[in-house]
């Protein structure tokens, strides 16, 4: 061919295939809401609108427009959305060549932590009617993202909760004895005081005196008058047998070297025991003196209707009034149980020595996790039926971060008592950390009267994206996934507060309050708290560089020291 129309003939054909082509379009044909992407619940969401200029849609073509996530470890593709032109006659929103068209591409990507620091692109891929030809345009850059803080919450922060001992080292317990008079009488008999109920009482007193691990904290006497013979009577009676009670007692005790508090009290009509000792009877007329005894107040009154029912009174004069003519002797004694240092020293050299309830509080006398583990395995294999003792080696396993370890132990304690509240609570730990927020939700709220499941519960909802929820399940906590929740409906004063009344703040609590910081635009307190979250732990320095929540600040001089 002639060179000379070679070139104007090539320059034709490009000037026709070119002109075929659809042109690249840009970011200002483009908005995002939001305009930043933030990730919400686990889920990166956000809406696209596009708009396709005049005169720029060929009639027939289709376009498939492809949003991706790019990061540094590469992309992640979302939902296709498919236009096509006038002639195509397909099922797609159709965009006219002349007007143009607008487009909405509601987008959602699962996220993962490579996004943290990513933008949104859209691509282009344009293909002919016949399908045969394709080709892709330009990709346009619509967005930037993430804002993860959210993912911040942390799970294993939450303390599992544990199956509380029952220990008490000192137990009060009473012993009584009763001494019984005859009617109108107030002289003690000798057989009274050789009665098997005195004999123990005295027995029980006296071993005060040579058992360290038992105190006697003192003696009352309770002496009382039957109800009948007239106030006047009864109270001087009941006086005198508290008063013949008391000199007894005083010189049991002398003769025993035994010294103490005695204290004495009187009770010249009691009415109260024989009204339980009628209620507990079986005489006739129980229910009418019952109602006699609500239908007047007044002791004489009532001492007359009672009368008034002559054989009635016969038996209560023969089986219930005898048995209110007497003086109760109540020693008190406290039972010393094992001193720390004691319950310690068994865990050391024969733990099978302590009761369950011992060996269960000596997990809360240390702090190190080795010790505590062995000493809720021993507690469980001393015990194999308490399931307090696998609850709380699971416990110790989830605090050391042994997760797996920690499910087993729950387990099995869930075998014992799958209803208990604090194995309820931190199997839901176990689901919540799998990502079953169902099964985690199903167990905190059978769990739901533990102080532990509002932090638990709290850190579902972050998960979830139900910021006012996970607020109002912290209430007052103190932690940084509480103040996360706050700073997750931007109450920013109260999340600051939160972090400032943290026990034991840690390099996270600092990094919250640079979160404040920057979106408070006090940059002062970001500079200083990322500083300190950063010389706690210097891996927080890329995640500082890649937090977007730091987007608008130089940082990279905290970041090099």
């Amino acid at each position: 061919m002639n060179k000379k129309l070679y070139l104007p003939l090539l320059l034709a054909l490009l000037v026709v295939v070119t002109g075929c082509k659809m042109g690249s379009m840009t970011s200002e044909d483009f908005s995002v809401t939001p305009s930043t992407l933030e990730v919400i619940g686990g889920k990166v969401d956000a809406t696209i609108t596009g708009v396709f200029p005049e005169k720029y849609f060929k009639k027939r073509v289709t376009v498939t427009v492809t949003p991706y996530l790019v990061y540094a470890d590469g992309e992640t593709a979302g939902t296709q959305f498919v236009y096509e032109g006038e002639k195509i006659n397909g099922n797609d929103q159709e965009i006219q060549y002349k007007m143009g068209g607008t487009v909405t591409m509601p987008i959602s990507f699962d996220y993962v932590p490579a996004m943290k620091k990513s933008e949104l692109w859209l691509g282009f891929d344009v293909t002919n009617k016949k399908g045969t030809k394709t080709y892709s345009l330009e990709r346009v850059k619509v967005a930037d993202g993430i804002i993860a803080t959210a993912e911040l919450a942390d799970v294993n922060k939450v303390k599992p909760a544990i199956a509380a001992d029952a220990f008490q080292r000192i137990i009060n317990e009473t012993c009584n004895a009763d001494i019984m008079f005859l009617i109108q009488q107030a002289n003690i008999r000798s057989k009274e005081l050789k009665s098997e109920e005195m004999a123990a009482l005295n027995a029980k007193v006296n071993e005060t005196k040579s058992d360290d691990r038992k105190e006697l904290k003192g003696i009352e006497i309770s002496s009382y008058a039957s109800p009948d013979g007239g106030y006047d009577l009864n109270y001087k009676l009941a006086e005198k047998r508290e008063d013949n009670t008391m000199k007894y007692l005083n010189k049991q005790l002398k003769k025993d070297t035994i010294s103490t508090e005695v204290t004495g009290k009187f009770t010249a009509q009691d009415w109260d025991g024989f009204k339980t000792l009628v209620e507990k009877s079986s005489i006739q007329d129980k229910e009418l003196i019952l109602r006699v005894l609500s239908m007047y107040n007044d002791p004489a009154q009532r001492e007359k209707e009672i009368k008034n029912m002559s054989s009635t009174f016969k038996v209560l004069a023969e089986e219930i009034l005898p048995q209110l003519r007497y003086s109760r002797i109540t020693a008190s004694i406290d039972l010393i149980g094992k001193s720390d240092e004691e319950i310690m020293a068994l865990v050391a050299t024969d733990p099978k020595e302590l009761s369950v309830e011992e060996i269960l509080y000596a997990g809360t006398l240390t702090s190190d996790k080795e010790q505590q583990l062995y000493i809720y395995a021993k507690a469980a294999e001393y015990f194999p039926s308490d399931y307090r003792a696998f609850n709380n080696a699971g416990m110790v396993c989830y605090e050391m971060g042994k997760y797996s370890d920690a499910n087993a132990w729950f387990e099995k304690a869930a075998k014992i008592s799958a209803s208990s509240a604090q194995v309820q609570m931190n199997q839901g730990l176990i689901a919540l950390k799998e990502g079953n927020q169902d099964k985690a939700a199903q167990c905190f709220g059978n769990a739901a009267s533990l102080e532990e499941t509002k932090e638990a519960t709290g850190v579902l909802y972050l998960e979830k994206g139900e910021y006012q929820k996970a607020v109002k399940a912290f209430g007052e906590n103190k932690t940084n996934n509480a103040a996360l929740a706050q700073i997750m409906v931007k109450d920013y004063a109260k999340a600051n507060n939160t972090l400032n009344a943290v026990a034991n703040p840690d390099a996270m609590t600092y990094y919250l309050k640079a979160v404040i910081g920057a979106r408070t635009n006090n940059e002062t307190e970001l500079s200083k708290n990322l500083r300190q979250a950063i010389n706690i732990d210097e891996s927080l320095k890329a995640a500082a560089a890649n937090d977007i929540e730091f987007a608008n600040y130089d940082i990279t001089g905290i970041i090099a020291e």
